[in-house]
């Protein structure tokens, strides 16, 4: 699924990757400069409604970036999972929100638009820019005061889809006609308070208008790709590392991963609940597939470092989560080998409470025990010094995308 994003360290190594930065940064300021964004008195008229040139300008740059996006998703050309997608924090981010409105209305730039004032030798940019790394000090001096409140409300990947419960084609179209309501609803204020003729504006506008309606047209047309097309773009690859049990993890590779403290485990048993309580792996998450969904926004999120592992009694339906999972874009997902009844043949001997049975169906438990203790059985966590199991190492870091800019602050 998707050729984009490109991971630019393994295409063009660490130095070409911070000169393509840096062309796109000089091609944003660039962009900016000739919007008159590096001027202070023409961004500050979009608070006295003379002059509203950053709405337009900013929020058709929102509107094009949002219609290409997820046109190429639809197409299979972009991967939007891959996408950063800056985490909800709802009330501290209102509280940033109006610190940095106040800001902008008293000095008449943003943070982007300052540095762009200080790069063409405006006297304003300068002081603005030495402003915000004065607050970007007192900032990092004072947080500790405040951290609760700094990281409450947090709603992760929060979108308007998941807020509305709507198709990305539909948010897509309806927020291209708001966007092009606004500008009209703009340019009527110009009109009005900054008596603006728009006899002799361009009529190219209005063209402009109707090539993004059109385009938002066709991406509700396209749609957006399932979790079943995702599987099918990827399955070629995948199933080859299935079959060649490149992503089975060993019992040995796990026990040693349980102990390695460089990596953030996450263990997901997606058994029956009466298994699960029965015996399960130390801090093993129970999940259902009807959960999944939900929480492969927070899977996403985790860090780089993260490994996943998905069991069942066997292999079959950890098997089924794991093709959902890597669909989906979790990255660094793997599959317990043999599941649980492949880990209680490693480490379950010389426990009186756990007995073999007689062999079951498929992805059934084949042991019995004597109580439902969960984790709380020595199995759950072996002592890594009383087994000397080997294994191949199967479990290969995968990049994962970090953080990107955005908008002029």
């Amino acid at each position: 699924m998707g050729i984009f994003p490109l991971a630019l360290d393994g295409l063009i190594g660490h130095s070409g990757t911070l000169l393509v930065y840096l062309l796109i940064g000089f091609a944003f300021g660039y962009v900016l400069e000739m919007a008159g964004f590096g001027y202070a008195p023409k961004l500050a008229g979009q608070f006295y409604l003379t002059d509203m040139t950053v709405l337009k300008v900013m929020f058709g740059g929102i509107i094009v970036a949002m219609v290409l996006v997820f046109a190429a998703t639809g197409l299979g050309l972009l991967d939007y999972n891959l996408i950063w997608v800056n985490p909800t924090y709802l009330w501290p981010g209102i509280v940033g929100g109006l610190i940095m409105g106040v800001g902008f209305i008293v000095g008449g730039l943003c943070p982007g638009t300052s540095l762009v004032a200080l790069a063409t030798f405006k006297i304003d940019g300068l002081f603005y820019v030495l402003g915000v790394f004065f607050g970007i000090f007192l900032f990092g001096e004072t947080v500790d005061n405040f951290s609760i409140f700094w990281n409450s409300s947090y709603l992760g990947r929060l979108t308007l889809m998941d807020v509305f419960h709507l198709d990305a084609g539909v948010v897509v179209l309806l927020v291209v006609l708001m966007a092009l309501g606004m500008f009209a609803g703009a340019e009527l204020l110009e009109k009005v308070f900054g008596e603006r003729n728009l006899r002799i504006e361009p009529k190219a506008r209005f063209a402009g208008a109707a090539v993004m309606i059109a385009l938002a047209l066709a991406v509700l047309a396209i749609g957006q790709p399932s979790t079943e097309d995702r599987w099918a773009a990827v399955s070629q690859a995948k199933t080859a590392a299935l079959t060649e049990r490149q992503v089975q993890i060993q019992p040995g590779e796990v026990l040693h991963l349980m102990h390695e403290h460089d990596l953030t485990l996450v263990l997901l048993d997606v058994r029956s609940e009466s298994d699960y309580n029965l015996f399960h792996l130390a801090d093993a998450r129970r999940i259902t597939p009807e959960a999944l969904p939900e929480l492969l926004p927070e899977f996403r999120l985790e860090p780089a470092t993260t490994v996943f592992l998905v069991m069942s009694n066997d292999e079959t339906a950890a098997t089924t989560i794991w093709k959902t999972m890597v669909a989906e874009s979790v990255m660094n997902a793997y599959i317990v080998e043999g599941g649980i009844n492949g880990w209680l043949d490693a480490f379950g001997a010389g426990d009186d409470r756990i007995t073999p049975t007689a062999a079951g169906g498929d992805d059934e438990l084949r042991y019995a025990f004597a109580s439902a203790l969960g984790e709380s059985y020595p199995a759950s966590f072996p002592d890594p010094q009383k087994f000397e199991l080997t294994y191949d190492e199967r479990v290969k870091l995968e990049l994962k995308r970090g953080p990107a800019g955005k908008g002029c602050g």
